[in-house]
């Protein structure tokens, strides 16, 4: 039983606060489960090509990026973290970030291999892939 300032029942107020509190849970709840969805959503490894025009390749492996979202997945783009932090023309580096990169091949639920040219690079997550006996979905770069 609620009880005011004074100490004396409060029966209305209580009433109040506990459709307040009831409204309350059921939002954190929708939100809790919202989160849950979005946290637990498949994780694919996106294979797209990004030597040669990096930026013209980068602009596409965003799309696809996004793509792979509005497809209720969660991207995961090695190509795209890695070279932001390492020199990709250093042979050192770049073997340190395709080791980064083939290491979250290996935690991804799928691979997703865009454009119909594939690099050397893009070829290594494939074999990878088949390696891991991951499941390999195949796209034309017109269909994003």
């Amino acid at each position: 039983m609620y009880k005011n300032s004074e100490g004396y029942s409060d029966p209305t107020a209580g009433a109040a606060l506990g459709q307040i509190m009831k409204e309350y849970r059921k939002q954190r709840r929708e939100t809790w489960r919202r989160e849950n969805e979005i946290k637990s959503r498949p994780k694919v490894y996106v294979v797209s090509k990004y030597a040669g025009d990096v930026e013209q390749n980068v602009r596409f492996a965003i799309r696809c990026c996004q793509y792979t979202i509005s497809q209720g997945k969660m991207p995961v783009a090695s190509h795209l973290l890695y070279p932001q932090m390492l020199n990709d023309n250093d042979p050192s580096e770049r073997e340190i970030g395709t080791m980064f990169g083939l290491a979250l091949l290996d935690i991804c639920d799928e691979v997703w291999v865009f454009g119909k040219e594939h690099s050397a690079g893009m070829k290594r997550e494939i074999t990878e892939a088949k390696r891991l006996g991951k499941n390999i979905k195949y796209f034309d770069s017109e269909v994003i």
